[in-house]
């Protein structure tokens, strides 16, 4: 597996992702999570469950572009074992990779474990943004029930890490849940509810309507009916005719489309077309959009935690995988700012603006990139230990560029020196050739460039291993009066001191412009943060929105069907929910927003 051009290139099969052993074990897939580790796109992540021998292979090979891919079979055998996995470009969005999950069949009765079902149904949930339940003839009551898993879902996640029981309610998991698709195989009825025709989403919706009552059969019925239209507020339904002939069925995958019914390649059609067109990225609470390797490492946590015996918990999860995500932004956010400082910036610099220049724009691209990648850094800590490391290199940086320029300048300098005769000046009057053979040497030197930020320093070193040389040429000029030899003497000290005071206004100048930077980083950092901060904010108040209206959609549902009762019950919730909802807004600036 491999990227090209930042583009995922497609497997050319399915591979497993989560194996199941005979004996109920299960575990994650090592090549697997090479492959996930590979895909820095963010995933589109469609899973399909159902009982064994209904068909969801042959809608996941399509959903590749494949007749075949994931095993079909012909035979009453479960063929597929544990979770596979198939990585296939989207078709519509070249940001983005489709993953596509195909589970063992639910129910089969070699294996007979139901605990075991419930694990691989409650993983699909988790790791999907698209959850796609496939059944056999129609929706009706022995349909709903079959669906008895939902009901144990909030068994078998946990939202909140703390030890004491949780408050579970459908909002808390409808940030984590996915799009609920029901694919209806083999339907053989017409799309009529009391003479008149509805749609396939229609029908599944009448189908979910409660039953009226409060006998124990009652409240059995409506556990999965609620726990559908509480936990999936998105549903949408596909019904598909038989695709061919009992004889044919056993060869399905060697037929084309023109060997198929028209109806269900239609069907297929339309089902695959709504898959891609309306599936969404796999997103964390926050509105954080998953990537391949991120999906990964959900895998890792869930599984094992239900190998562990513990019950898999998002915000134990969210925490893992912050974690990881978190190091992992600070160490590429990190090299990449070494990576542009190296290519930007030639050693040794004429200036420090010419170096804080550099620094500057590759601070901005790095922090962008930590942003980007970052997830859940709530107290900034990681934030904060990347800027750290990039004053750290941005100030060896320096340093490194001070010790080159004073290596070029000092190396400078004494070529420039050896061309001097000393001894020529041990004479009447020396001294003021000296003088004029000394300036010159000065202003070549000034006047030759790519010296560097340390030109000053190394020529003030130098003048000072100088100033006896020229005092012993000074004692020998006995041309000179007393009075000459003092003013002499005095002129050499100022110039001595004018040297000085320019390397230290230069001192001060870099001090003053590296202060400069320190600030600039400062507030690019927290403009970027502040940025980001706005962004989440935007993100979770969407989010909470979904929520209250999906809760305002259930009431108004309860009302038409006869639940008054109920739907007064909701009205307290709703509420609560306007009221935070209202509170988060008014925030502002990303400060406090939590989901509700």
């Amino acid at each position: 597996m491999a990227e090209a051009q930042g583009r995922f290139l497609a497997m050319q099969k399915p591979i497993c992702l989560i194996s199941s052993s005979s004996s109920g074990e299960i575990q994650v897939d090592r090549e697997a999570l090479d492959v996930l580790n590979s895909i820095r796109q963010h995933v589109v992540v469609v899973s399909i469950v159902g009982m064994y021998r209904t068909g969801k292979s042959y809608l996941m090979n399509r959903l590749a572009g494949k007749h075949t891919g994931f095993p079909l079979g012909s035979t009453v055998q479960s063929e597929t074992k544990g979770i596979w996995m198939w990585c296939v470009p989207h078709p519509h969005k070249d940001d983005q990779t489709l993953v596509l999950l195909d589970t063992e069949g639910l129910g089969d009765v070699a294996k007979g474990d139901q605990a075991h079902d419930t694990w691989i149904f409650s993983l699909a949930v988790l790791l999907s943004s698209t959850f796609v339940y496939n059944s056999m003839g129609t929706i009706n009551n022995e349909a709903v029930m079959s669906l008895h898993y939902v009901t144990e879902l909030t068994e078998h996640i946990k939202v909140k890490s703390s030890k004491e029981k949780e408050d579970v309610t459908a909002e808390k998991f409808i940030h984590f849940f996915p799009t609920f698709v029901w694919a209806v195989r083999d339907f053989t009825l017409e799309l009529r509810i009391d003479g008149e025709a509805v749609t396939a989403d229609e029908y599944l919706e009448n189908s979910l309507k409660l039953v009226k009552g409060n006998s124990k059969h009652a409240a059995y019925s409506n556990g999965p009916r609620e726990c559908i239209r509480n936990y999936f507020p998105t549903r949408k339904c596909f019904v598909f005719d038989q695709p061919a002939s009992k004889e044919k069925l056993r060869i399905i995958e060697e037929l084309t489309d023109a060997d198929l019914e028209p109806a269900f390649v239609r069907q297929t059609l339309e089902f695959c077309s709504y898959i891609f067109k309306h599936s969404k990225e796999k997103t964390m609470t926050g509105g954080y959009k998953v990537t391949g390797q991120m999906l990964g490492n959900l895998a890792v946590t869930y599984v094992d935690a239900i190998r562990s015996g513990s019950v898999p918990c998002l915000e134990n999860a969210v925490a893992a995988l912050s974690q990881i995500e978190n190091s992992a932004a600070v160490e590429e956010s990190f090299a990449l700012y070494r990576q542009l400082l190296g290519e930007r910036v030639k050693l040794h610099t004429e200036t420090q603006e010419e170096l804080s220049s550099a620094h500057e724009g590759c601070l901005k691209e790095a922090l962008q990139l930590f942003m980007k990648r970052s997830f859940k850094d709530e107290d900034q800590s990681f934030q904060r230990h990347l800027m750290g490391r990039i004053k750290d290199e941005y100030d060896g940086k320096c340093s490194e560029n001070a010790v080159l320029s004073q290596s070029h300048c000092t190396a400078l300098l004494q070529q420039l020196w050896s061309q001097m005769d000393y001894e020529s000046f041990m004479r009447p009057g020396g001294y003021a050739d000296y003088r004029v053979q000394l300036d010159s040497i000065v202003q070549t030197y000034r006047d030759t460039p790519g010296k560097g930020v340390q030109a000053e320093q190394a020529l003030e070193i130098v003048m000072k291993e100088k100033n006896d040389l020229g005092a012993s040429i000074l004692k020998a000029d006995r041309n000179l009066t007393e009075q000459d030899r003092k003013l002499k003497e005095e002129e050499a000290h100022v110039e001595m001191e004018r040297f000085k005071a320019e390397v230290a206004r230069r001192n001060q100048e870099d001090a003053v412009k590296r202060l400069e930077d320190a600030e600039k980083a400062h507030r690019e950092n927290e403009q970027q943060l502040m940025d980001k901060l706005e962004r989440e904010r935007r993100a979770i108040i969407e989010e909470n929105q979904k929520v209250l209206d999906q809760r305002l959609k259930e009431q108004r549902a309860l009302i038409s069907e006869g639940f008054e009762q109920r739907a007064r019950v909701m009205e307290a919730q709703v509420q609560s929910l306007q009221q935070q909802l209202s509170s988060s807004k008014s925030r502002g600036g990303g400060g406090g927003c939590v989901l509700l």
